[in-house]
């Protein structure tokens, strides 16, 4: 199905690949006729082109990105817009779209919601903004229809940003990338590597976008070989694909950890463009007759099956075929993965769902960015048809991404089609993909064409005995299943017609509904502020030397966002540091805000000018090993705060609140083996916190111990690639080495001063 090369390549006429050798360059010259270098190759990629128009360094190697619009819901805007407040913001220098799709229900917290929506339309009016009311559309659908443009580059603070199938170029990162483009400043980082994945073939009769992204993600997240860098969709096979399902690819290419993504463009995206009357957005994009990749990923689509992501990464793929082949094993892996991923925290098995030898599913979900799509609804409904889900426990129910897609399947008939089955459309929300949705019962396992199923994602609450668990599938083959009343079903059984339904975008239901200020600001709105929303608390510029406690030590393979901050209910503090802190690891080690808490003490000694013993006596011997050996230091020259330990730290969502969360509590650093996505290691450092990397099988502390680095701040300043530091044990001090990784001047001025906030202030 999916084939790895494991070097790179060089495409021919976007349509021959030859594998780097010692001889290819020659091999391209007989194809071609010319005379090419792998360098003058490397700048043919579609990606390259898009990056080079939009980089302000002057330097290729290093970019300096300026994006064209930006992006932001309701669980992050107001952090970024309060940021940008309090370093000068008076109008947003390119268009911002504030999105209403995560914390719409309004169900949790009182008035708060709506409040931070109330917020975001006063703030769109004040600064020049573009608002969308909540239900009207999840933030990628809307980008979809409003923003991609071909060649265009969109940044976004949800993880899934991703418009590459549209010529688009879109990151999502954390608020703090935002704030930087709103100040006018760039995201900075090294020319990313470039994969292309080739195309061939057409996908088989019931299989769709999200067999198609979870046989990629299965494939190569366990290795990195796409990590950070740019995914190229490329080759024949891309013709075969309507713009509906490489849009449904494409969202998911966030769970492979790249960086960005990019495909070649056709007809097919130009009548997107026309559908929406954009047509002057299209533009027409494809490698140069040799383009050099720095990897090749080929799919042959005509052997993809029916997929299922099983609990609980999209990675842990097999076909449904498989699963329904062989359960007994699958189950029994499925078991073992969840000792890790729930610290044996509850009893968890899916061994009762096989019912005569069948595997039954509780509850179906077809939302989101990645399910609400017209086309898979449309394919849901035709499989549904004359059918109906029962009336026992099993549910379905359908998410619309966007109020004209919505409106659209109500005058072709699918919706109502669906809803005679006993399922329920409901308006657009993203909240079944993170927890604020459609949670199932106690030990119920989901189906759900969304992008995660990591663990908390569904809304378990572990520490309460509540488990619950999700699979990714697409939504036919949900479809598929529910017309079996919950017996696991690839979509390939479905003996039926699939109808061809034209999509007519109509324009007014924005027009008449979205506030679009056209980019003219009123600085005399006023912005109207609920009780919940409060600024950042002050933070303090790094010290000379730190030290700092472990307050946590994790040693899971990954270790994701939502277990860093737990997304579902939480998410209606997002307005509030200090509030939504109490949460910070709340299922996964319930004991860290406490501990994190204790050692903030000393550092707020420090900064009151009071002795940080007498606020926590615990240091008494830790500050007389530490003065042992250097007598200079004392309270004029020290921080005091939290670190965790965590092997791959960051997989998951761009939310800041990850990194955040962890310095209001008075986190000063991570310490790593390596870091899961570029957008966590960003996070930290715009909140002025240290991304420290020891290498893998080094631990020479454990948690509660304390870690003294002497002459950080001189080390940031001098570029000092290996830092000593010191486990303080036993009254002895005991030398290990961290390092920094690569960092851009602007990165090191930033953790200097403490963070984005303090770099900017005016």
């Amino acid at each position: 199905m999916v084939k790895v090369l494991d070097k790179g390549a060089y495409l021919i006429k976007g349509a021959k690949i030859v594998e780097d050798s010692a001889s290819a360059l020659e091999e391209v010259k007989a194809l071609t006729g010319k005379t090419v270098t792998k360098d003058e190759a490397k700048k043919s990629t579609i990606a390259y082109g898009i990056l080079e128009s939009h980089n302000t360094s002057g330097n290729m190697d290093k970019l300096k990105i300026k994006f064209d619009k930006l992006t932001s819901h309701d669980i992050t805007f107001v952090g970024i817009i309060q940021t940008a407040r309090a370093s000068g913001l008076e109008k947003f220098p390119i268009p911002y779209v504030l999105t209403n799709c995560h914390n719409s229900l309004c169900a949790v917290g009182g008035t708060i919601n709506e409040d931070d929506h109330m917020f975001g339309l006063t703030c769109a009016k004040k600064y020049g903004g573009v608002y969308v009311p909540p239900h009207q559309a999840v933030i990628h659908q809307f980008a979809r229809e409003m923003l991609a443009g071909g060649g265009k580059m969109i940044l976004g603070s949800d993880s899934h940003t991703r418009y590459g199938a549209l010529g688009t170029m879109a990151m999502g990162e954390g608020g703090p990338e935002l704030v930087k483009q709103l100040l006018n400043q760039t995201y900075d980082i090294n020319m990313p590597g470039v994969v292309g994945i080739y195309l061939e073939g057409e996908p088989q009769r019931g299989v769709g976008p999200q067999d198609v992204a979870l046989a990629i993600i299965g494939e190569v997240f366990s290795t990195g070989y796409v990590k950070n860098k740019v995914m190229e969709f490329v080759g024949p096979g891309v013709s075969s694909l309507s713009a509906d399902f490489r849009i449904g690819v494409d969202v998911m290419t966030t769970e492979t950890t790249c960086l960005s993504s990019i495909w070649r463009t056709d007809d097919k995206i130009k009548e997107f463009y026309d559908i929406h009357g954009r047509s002057e957005d299209y533009k027409e994009l494809n490698p140069d007759e040799v383009a050099y990749y720095d990897g090749m990923i080929t799919i042959d689509l005509s052997t993809i099956k029916p997929m299922i992501a099983m609990p609980f990464h999209p990675s842990n793929t097999y076909t449904i075929e498989e699963v329904n082949q062989n359960l007994a094993d699958i189950l029994n892996d499925v078991e073992k993965r969840a000792l890790v991923s729930l610290d044996g925290a509850v009893e968890y098995s899916l061994k009762d769902k096989v019912k005569n030898g069948a595997f039954y599913v509780d509850q179906g979900i077809i939302a989101g960015c990645a399910g609400g799509g017209f086309e898979n609804i449309c394919a849901a409904a035709d499989i549904l048809k004359g059918q109906y889900i029962g009336s026992d426990g099993f549910t379905l129910s359908v998410y619309p991404a966007s109020m004209p897609v919505y409106m659209e399947l109500i005058k072709n008939g699918c919706a109502a089609t669906i809803m005679e089955t006993g399922a329920v459309l409901k308006t657009a929300f993203c909240g079944p993909c993170f927890g604020a949705g459609d949670t199932p019962a106690n030990n119920a396992f989901s189906i759900r064409h969304s992008t995660r199923n990591f663990p908390n994602r569904e809304g378990s609450k572990l520490q309460n005995g509540q488990i619950s668990s999700v699979a990714l599938m697409d939504a036919r083959s949900i479809a598929a299943t529910a017309a079996n009343k919950g017996k696991l079903t690839p979509a390939t059984e479905f003996d039926g017609d699939f109808g061809v339904y034209q999509y007519h975008f109509d324009e007014k239901i924005y027009a008449n509904r979205v506030f679009d200020s056209k980019g003219v600001a009123d600085p005399n709105q006023e912005i109207q502020f609920g009780p919940n929303i409060k600024d950042w608390p002050k933070m303090t510029e790094l010290p000379e030397n730190l030290v700092l406690k472990v307050v946590s030590e994790i040693h899971d393979p990954v270790t994701t966002t939502d277990e860093l901050i737990p997304s579902g209910e939480t998410s209606s503090y997002r307005s509030n540091p200090l509030g939504l802190a109490e949460f910070t690891l709340s299922r996964k080690d319930p004991k860290y805000v406490e501990r994190a808490k204790e050692i903030k003490k000393a550092q707020d000694a420090v900064i009151e000018g009071k002795c940080p013993k007498e606020a926590l006596p615990e240091l008494n011997e830790v500050m007389d090993t530490i003065k042992k050996n250097f007598s200079n230091v004392d309270k004029t020259n020290i921080g005091f705060g939290s670190t965790i330990f965590a092997v791959k730290p960051g997989d998951g969502s761009a939310r800041e609140q990850a990194a955040s969360c962890q310095k209001v509590l008075g986190g000063w650093a991570n310490i790593a083996n390596e870091y899961a996505t570029k957008r966590y290691r960003s996070n930290l450092i715009n909140w002025g916190m240290l991304p420290f990397i020891i290498k893998e099988g080094e631990l020479p502390f454990k948690n509660l111990d304390y870690i003294f680095v002497p002459e950080i701040k001189s080390a940031v300043v001098n570029k000092t690639e290996v830092i000593k530091a010191y486990a303080v044990k036993d009254g002895n001090l005991k030398e290990f080495e961290l390092t920094l990784g690569d960092m851009t001047n602007e990165e090191r001025e930033i953790i200097l001063k403490g963070c984005l906030i303090n770099y900017n202030r005016v």
